[in-house]
């Protein structure tokens, strides 16, 4: 290496040395730098305000930066002022803290707050809006300093939070041998948001939002079968309940939008006065009310429900016309008994379009001969409103015993009724009690099936009675079984007497079978019934397995299969013991027959040696 290159390669580490050192050295009495204050970034709370120190961890935070000289002669101030409005309701305040520090040369950051740092956050705390910090660059020299801040809201439990975005304004001024250098101030913005809590949401959520249809005005919490009169009115027939919810189910408070649509019969509104077809309504809050109306045409209306946020439902109205063209009537309880009957006859119809008729129907005695049995033949009695369970029952007050036969019809007096029902005869009596009888709705039942149990109390000759309440008709001890009845199977006992049913004059239990056997069940007639129907009465019914029965069956087939493949091999093998002792008979017959052979074919040479030497001899004798 050449000298001259040496002295150049000094030169230039010297003069990179003198760089690094003017830039490391700042002057004793410089005036404050350029302040950088960096949103680092916003903050969040809780509606719930933490305890002890307070929200730190997620509070709004900014960093200030800035050149300043030593002791107090360059300081900045940090302090921050809202903007903007509060969530309505809000009494929280806001607090800003020092985090920590970086410096970018030795010595110490000293932090001063107007009273203070603050290490708990309390309803006493007056470190607030318009409060600031102030930081310093440690004594001795110059140095860059670096402050961390938090926006954060104070945690006193006295104060009220309320869900919504808070927004400040961070402001860093500095001042230089204690006067402000307006140059020096900068800005920036944090916010602190609240989530409101999931029991307040206003986002709907379709699998919790519900929709009911049922009578109007009423709290719909199920489904109803709504029938109406198919009249163009102004009266609404029924309404939909559609409860718009948020995801954690809360009520009056989701916001969402509901379209709903009717095909068929009928019209719709979201406010009872504007009807259509096809309606949208904005929900704000709460419940969306449909209501149905009639719009002359008899039939079944389709209400197909949907939401702005997925939720989607069909529900249907069966509008019927003002007359029945059919009315069918049947005896719905066997015998009655003297005095009221609410569900002597029950009855179906429909209309001129085969729609399900479901309008005020009345009963009447055919005759006056029947009148005199129950029931009136002038004047007839309204029916019960039509239900889904029990379509429409009819009443009759039986004021003898005997049989009487009666008609339906769908209007007041027999004049006005444009249908009439095909006549029912009814049986009326007031005999007592004399026998009971068990029996079981089935002769057989698979493994732990549900079955019914039917108490059936009898008169003196074999025939069904009128319902009785809370009667002796079997002892207390109730209905025994040989097998106990699986879990959720009614209680046999019979304290306190049996009361049967109204409608149709029996007890009926619902039981569990169990898993197998034959079960027999078992009663006693009680002090009810004369000496002669306090007897033990049974029934019997087998729990089949199908499945174990068909293995049970193909295994004893398979044994009798095995049995009979058994049976042919030992036949067939005796056929061949047979087979073998013959073939040896036969082989010692062949060997005594070819030893007799031999013997013979021997005699035979024998003589035929002989014969030739005679023909030998003979041949000489002639030749001499």
């Amino acid at each position: 290496m050449s000298t001259k290159t040496t002295f150049k390669r000094i030169a230039l580490v010297a003069v990179a040395a003198l760089g690094l050192g003017v830039l490391s050295v700042a002057p004793s009495q410089a005036a404050p730098g350029t302040i950088t204050l960096t949103a680092v970034n916003n903050g969040t709370a809780s509606l719930t305000p933490s305890t002890g120190s307070g929200e730190t961890g997620t509070a709004a935070v900014v960093t200030v930066q800035s050149l300043l000289s030593q002791g107090t002669t360059d300081t900045i101030t940090v302090e921050f002022i809202a903007t903007g409005t509060n969530p309505t309701g809000s009494t929280v305040r806001p607090l800003i803290t020092f985090l920590d520090t970086t410096t970018a040369s030795s010595g110490v950051v000293t932090v001063t707050g107007q009273t203070g740092a603050i290490t708990k956050y309390t309803a006493g705390d007056s470190f607030t809006v318009g409060s600031a910090y102030t930081l310093t660059a440690a004594s001795g020299s110059a140095a860059v300093v670096t402050g961390k801040f938090g926006i954060l809201l104070e945690s006193a439990t006295a104060s009220v939070r309320k869900a919504g975005t808070y927004n400040y304004v961070v402001i860093a001024k500095g001042y230089s041998g204690g006067a402000i250098d307006n140059t020096k101030t900068v800005t920036a913005n944090v916010s602190i948001t609240i989530d409101a809590a999931a029991a307040d949401s206003t986002v709907a959520s379709a699998a919790q939002t519900t929709a009911y249809i049922g009578a109007v005005g009423a709290t719909n919490t199920s489904d109803s079968a709504l029938t109406a009169v198919a009249t163009a009115d102004t009266t609404a027939d029924g309404e939909i309940d559609v409860t718009i919810k948020n995801a954690a189910g809360g009520t009056g408070v989701a916001v969402d939008s509901v379209t709903a649509t009717v095909t068929g019969a009928g019209l719709i509104s979201f406010d009872n006065s504007t009807y259509g077809k096809s309606i949208t309504y904005s929900v704000t809050a709460g419940v969306a009310t449909i209501s149905i109306r009639g719009d002359g045409t008899a039939g079944v209306g389709t209400i197909a429900i949907s939401t702005k946020a997925g939720y989607s439902a069909t529900k249907t109205i069966t509008f019927y016309a003002k007359a029945a063209k059919t009315i069918t009537a049947s005896v719905a309880t066997p015998v009655l008994g003297l005095g009221a009957n609410s569900s002597a006859v029950s009855v179906s119809a429909v209309d001129a379009s085969g729609t399900n008729w479901t309008g005020t129907a009345y009963i009447v005695a055919s005759t006056a001969a029947d009148a005199l049995v129950g029931g009136s033949a002038t004047t007839p009695v309204a029916c019960a409103a039509w239900n889904s369970d029990d379509g429409i029952l009819c009443p009759i007050t039986a004021i003898a015993n005997g049989t009487a036969k009666f008609k339906v019809i769908d209007a007041s007096t027999v004049a006005a009724a444009t249908a009439t029902s095909n006549e029912v005869t009814v049986t009326v009596s007031n005999a007592a009690p004399a026998s009971v009888k068990l029996s079981f709705d089935k002769a057989t039942y698979a493994p732990f099936e549900k079955a019914t149990i039917t108490l059936t109390p009898l008169d003196k000759d074999g025939k069904a009675v009128a319902a009785q309440s809370a009667l002796a008709l079997i002892t207390a001890a109730g209905i025994s079984s040989t097998y106990a009845f699986s879990a959720g199977s009614d209680t046999l006992t019979a304290a306190g007497g049996i009361t049967t049913s109204a409608l149709t004059g029996v007890k009926k239990y619902t039981v569990y079978m169990p898993g197998t056997g034959d079960v027999k069940i078992t009663a006693t007639g009680g002090s009810a019934l004369p000496v002669s129907g306090q007897v033990e009465v049974s029934a019997t019914a087998s729990v089949v397995n199908s499945s174990v029965d068909a293995a049970t069956d193909a295994a004893n087939e398979a044994t009798d299969a095995a049995n009979a493949a058994t049976d042919a091999a030992l036949a067939a093998a005796d056929a061949a013991d047979a087979a073998t002792a013959a073939a040896q008979d036969a082989s010692d017959a062949v060997a005594a027959l070819s030893a007799e052979v031999s013997k013979m074919i021997a005699s035979l040479k024998a003589q035929i040696t002989s014969l030739t030497n005679l023909v030998i001899k003979i041949q000489k004798k002639v030749k001499a």
